[in-house]
């Protein structure tokens, strides 16, 4: 398994945001994550990611236990994230969100730059050809000059999806990536994540789509009230009673 999520809590003063939550990823796998609204997934995401620490349990990152490391050093492991709510830098253009996601596998060393040595013209060259390809792999290679507070709402979704493949990650979290987009948008995302599937990179998808979860994902795990409700495939967590229940509020036979 790349990642296993085994017990994991986190409280908010008296309230269990997450309550002993288990979650295991394959590698190379598309695994979904579902739940009502409430239900712990973006909260899960933010411990995952290091943006906030777990109040106990363990989160283990290809053999590694990780739930203490911050942010930067998940990220130096292989592991990046989308947001529910974007995060870009609207000023920017897309060519320069994309090269700031390069930070970590793309090092500036200062001395050559500072005196303007052709090694560092070089790199700079081959960063933004690089950023350059992850623009073209989320349809947005005409965008690269315009700022990315220019973009459409759909565009700013796969501006960041491309940011964070400028890290060059082994595990993608993806936290809502066709929220409000359109049809072809949404289609446009699902062969991205089925082509990054296919070259061997590990997906957790985060969706309120679910057809699109369903289409696109071996497994899902279901998250209510903060306790995992059930993993399975597609068809099983379909039929599960309680996420049937969890979702619509009824009972298996109301449904």
């Amino acid at each position: 398994m790349l990642l296993q999520v085994n017990d994991v809590t986190r409280t908010f003063g008296g309230v269990k945001a997450l309550d002993g939550v288990c979650l295991s990823i394959a590698k190379g796998e598309v695994h979904g994550l579902i739940g009502p609204n409430g239900a712990g997934k973006t909260t899960l995401i933010n411990v995952l990611s290091g943006v906030m620490p777990a109040t106990s349990g363990e989160v283990v990152l290809d053999g590694s236990p990780v739930q203490t490391l911050p942010a930067y050093k998940l990220a130096a492991r292989g592991l990046a994230r989308t947001f529910q709510n974007i995060r870009l830098f609207p000023a920017m253009t897309c060519l320069e969100n994309v090269i700031a996601g390069q930070y970590l596998v793309a090092p500036r060393p200062f001395f050559p730059r500072f005196f303007c040595l052709p090694m560092a013209w070089r790199q700079e060259k081959e960063h933004r050809s690089q950023a350059m390809d992850c623009l073209a792999r989320v349809g947005l290679a005409s965008r690269a000059d315009f700022p990315a507070g220019a973009l459409s709402y759909g565009e700013r979704r796969r501006l960041e999806i491309a940011r964070a493949l400028a890290s060059r990650p082994r595990l993608l979290l993806l936290d809502e990536p066709v929220a409000g987009m359109r049809q072809k948008g949404v289609q446009q995302v699902g062969g991205l994540i089925r082509s990054l599937a296919a070259e061997g990179m590990t997906i957790l998808l985060i969706e309120h789509n679910m057809s699109f979860v369903m289409e696109l994902c071996a497994t899902i795990t279901v998250l209510n009230f903060g306790r995992t409700l059930t993993t399975g495939n597609p068809d099983a967590v379909s039929r599960h009673p309680e996420v049937i229940e969890a979702y619509l509020g009824a009972s298996e036979d109301h449904a």
